[in-house]
């Protein structure tokens, strides 16, 4: 077990200790971060080197050991009052914060076994989003099925950003950015020649290099936690995640780099309660169609926002490649006004929300032109004949390497080679194609021919749940568009 999968699996433990004392799993999630934050950032403050006060000390971690009963609640109580009254981003991530644990040997227990003991800043770049992922996987109800929308599995993030590679001349955008994953990896990957850098390199990275929008309440103060726990931003000034939708309007702003997981589904909630799942249609200037369709507004706000030879890194279901109507539309526009040179389809069984079907879609920002920019669309399929799981076999950053090396990240893309998976798609082949549908297969899928080399009864049923899920969704889709029409 990995050193992240422990601590993770500790923090589930810890639920355990409230479950009886009336906290639900939501309420617990929450309050573990408010207490995750604090005692990471007295580990910051304390380590050997480069040592950083992000919390005052008289609401530091410091001053909940060694209290019990009312003195520990009173203490506590304090400091989240403290934290959310200071300026800038400490007030933002706890305003509102309030105790949940109405008992205080509980929240001694929580504090003392389960937090104090361990050093969490050593566990890798997002042990709170991590944490927060698991806890949402193993709560009931509607917060088990819609996890899978705040969160990229983290081997997928780390080849996004290792083909995209953003550097210290670039500023990166997430407009749905959970709890900050591609913000942290576009930021370690730019850092990664720290040495090298100037003093005002140093300072763009730190306070304008990346950028993170989330509608969510929580979610939103995770992504704050996480960029200030990793030394970005500054402590007194602005918050560089703004709780907002981002979809309500164009922001004025344009990023060179754009990495993305937008929600699925036809909400643009990313968040426990937050939103409605009422088919709205989006207005906006400038956008290129009108529609319900979420996903398809987020890329079209995602074409909005990107710089001229920007470059963009996308995570969208399999509906946005072949729906008609706006979907259409808006293909034509980005393989005309864009550079769609890359689509990586990925597999099932990655995704903590069911019947989820994704591809990675790759996208360059052109400037006005008579001609189409996009001249070959190159497709890896990392689909066919690939059975992966959340547990018994997770995505792993091997299980990326070939579809890396094969993109060829910094290199002039009339070199990349054709092989079993990775083929090339003209500009007149795709256009020509019915709905100009950019779902592209073309390997055999061995499991319909070869029945002694099926997959265990398990994953089969979990790709039929799947596949059925998913169908219901498009059928959904169909419904509310017919409904909207008529209306």
């Amino acid at each position: 077990m990995t050193e992240t999968r422990r601590l993770v699996s500790k923090l589930v433990a810890g639920s355990n200790v409230l479950r009886d004392a009336g906290v639900n799993m939501y309420e617990y999630t929450e309050q573990l971060t408010y207490l995750l934050f604090l005692k990471m950032a007295q580990e910051r403050a304390t380590r050997s080197l480069n040592p950083e006060r992000v919390v005052p000390e008289q609401y530091s971690w410091s001053q909940l050991l060694g209290l019990s009963g009312e003195a520990l609640e009173d203490a506590y109580n304090h400091i989240l009052r403290g934290l959310a009254s200071q300026p800038g981003v400490l007030g933002t991530i706890y305003r509102g914060a309030q105790n949940k644990i109405t008992n205080p040997s509980h929240l001694k227990t929580l504090i003392v076994d389960y937090l104090d003991k361990e050093n969490w800043s050593a566990a890798g770049s997002d042990i709170n989003g991590d944490a927060y992922e698991e806890l949402l996987e193993r709560s009931a109800g509607d917060t088990k099925t819609t996890a899978g929308q705040y969160f990229t599995p983290r081997p997928l993030i780390d080849a996004v950003v290792d083909v995209v590679q953003p550097t210290v001349n670039d500023r990166v955008v997430d407009p749905a950015c959970g709890s900050g994953g591609f913000l942290l990896a576009a930021y370690a990957h730019a850092t990664r020649d720290a040495a090298l850098l100037t003093p005002p390199e140093r300072e763009h990275l730190r306070t304008t290099f990346v950028h993170g929008v989330d509608i969510g309440t929580t979610t939103s103060r995770l992504a704050s936690m996480n960029l200030l726990l990793h030394g970005l931003g500054s402590i007194t000034g602005d918050s560089l995640v703004d709780q907002k939708d981002a979809l309500i309007a164009d922001p004025g702003e344009r990023w060179s780099v754009v990495l993305a997981n937008p929600p699925f589904g036809r909400s643009s909630s990313t968040d426990i309660g937050n939103g409605s799942d009422d088919g709205t249609e989006i207005f906006r200037q400038d956008f290129v169609v009108t529609t319900s369709n979420k996903q398809l507004n987020f890329l079209q706000h995602i074409m909005t926002i990107l710089d001229i030879n920007g470059r963009a890194g996308v995570v969208m279901p399999d509906n946005v490649l072949f729906e008609g109507g706006a979907g259409e539309t808006l293909r034509r526009k980005l393989l005309t006004a864009f550079d769609l040179h890359t689509l990586l389809r990925l597999p099932t069984g990655i995704f903590y929300k069911p019947g989820v079907k994704a591809n990675v879609l790759f996208f360059d920002k052109k400037p006005a032109a008579e001609q189409p920019w996009t001249q070959r669309l190159w497709v890896y399929d990392l689909r066919t004949n690939k059975h992966f799981t959340l547990k018994k076999n997770p995505l792993r950053r091997d299980d990326l390497d070939n579809f890396v090396s094969s993109y060829l990240p910094g290199r002039p893309r009339d070199e990349r080679s054709e092989s079993e998976r990775w083929k090339p798609f003209f500009y007149d082949e795709l256009i020509a194609r019915d709905k100009v549908s950019l779902d592209i297969t073309w390997l055999r899928d061995e499991s319909l021919e070869d029945a002694d080399g099926l997959p265990a009864p398990d994953v089969i049923a979990r790709e039929i749940v799947e596949d059925l899920t998913a169908a219901l969704a498009e059928f959904e889709a169909v419904a509310a568009a017919l409904e909207a029409e008529r209306n």
